[in-house]
């Protein structure tokens, strides 16, 4: 059974992904963006504008809204917060409300980052309580608990209107190295080749556990929430009667620091990373970096994929050093 189907943020890292998935199993896929909406594509629409979205709703009626549009960039989020919240709390909750008035099941994109990434409390399970460290992560916590509050479920709403998808950082095909915070580390790794000896070497964070995650079985897993949610398939037979999570989690396995990502990609590159310096700062570093106003990175926040499994979605993910030989093979010297 096919459907229509709502992508906000459809001109970004994952909504491109989500408008290519839902497009190959056959529904009607409609992506909105702002600032690179393109006519021809996608649907220009400013999710701040209350009206806007109401009549983008009647028009196009879709059975389900992916909102993949965010502030996902933590340093902006600390230095404009109240953008911040407009973007990540305010417009998902006015949609979710707005959604649940005509019955269109919502599915919010959400963080890693709602967690504290304390060392060793990883992994997290959805329902261990959130402590962001960061203004982004909880912008988003805030987002998460506006939609599930707008969509109004109650105890017997067996498919809740609304859910949440927390995931972590993402790779994968980009219009420009800049979308992603994995895809830029190509350009650092190839400025840091051209590096002269004398010149002061490229810091790379070797600190924080990191799981990228590609968009590809991103947009899978939410084609598969959505139609779960909206009936359209059933959970695993072990599931039983229970109504669905509000809230899930999806991450790949594959853990590497920043510079343990460098290493892969320039191996696969076939470039040095002699203009690389590992940076593993110390505990009293870490404390001086947070006093001194700097958005604070996590150490691990490990998401625990167990439920999403247990309901019968593939939570495989692509081998990391696969797809990146693959992507980059024309590059490789």
């Amino acid at each position: 059974m096919t459907g229509t189907v709502l992508i906000t943020g459809g001109t970004g890292l994952l909504g491109r992904q989500v408008v290519r998935e839902f497009v190959s199993r056959g529904w009607k896929a409609v992506g909105t963006g702002l600032t690179r909406a393109d006519a021809s594509s996608t649907l220009k629409l400013d999710l701040l504008n209350h009206g806007d979205v109401e009549k983008t709703l009647d028009d196009i009626r879709p059975d389900v809204i992916v909102h993949c549009a965010a502030n996902r960039f933590p340093d902006s989020c600390s230095s404009n917060p109240d953008g911040a919240r407009a973007i990540n709390v305010d417009a998902p909750a006015t949609l979710a409300r707005l959604a649940s008035r005509r019955n269109i099941f919502l599915l919010y994109i959400s963080t890693d980052y709602v967690f504290p990434g304390t060392p060793g409390e990883a992994p997290y399970a959805p329902a261990h309580p959130p402590d962001p460290p960061n203004m982004y992560g909880l912008t988003k916590w805030e987002g998460e608990k506006a939609v599930l509050e707008a969509a109004g479920t109650t105890e017997q709403d067996v498919r809740p209107l609304s859910a949440v998808l927390r995931v972590p950082v993402l790779y994968g095909k980009a219009l420009r190295p800049s979308e992603s915070a994995v895809n830029v580390l190509v350009e650092q790794i190839q400025k840091a080749a051209a590096l002269e000896p004398s010149e002061p070497r490229i810091a790379m964070d070797h600190y924080a556990q990191r799981y990228p995650t590609n968009t590809s079985q991103v947009a899978r897993v939410c084609f598969d929430i959505c139609e779960l949610y909206t009936a359209r398939r059933q959970p695993a037979a072990q599931w039983g009667q229970a109504k669905l999570p509000e809230i899930l989690h999806f991450s790949s396995e594959d853990k590497m620091t920043k510079y343990e990502i460098c290493q892969v990609l320039g191996d696969i590159l076939g470039l040095p990373l002699d203009g690389l310096e590992p940076y593993t700062p110390s505990q009293e570093q870490l404390a001086r970096e947070e006093s001194e106003g700097n958005t604070k990175r996590p150490y691990d926040c490990h998401l625990d994929t167990a439920e999403t499994k247990a309901l019968g979605i593939d939570v495989s993910t692509v081998n990391f050093r696969n797809w990146w030989r693959k992507e980059l093979g024309a590059y490789r010297h």
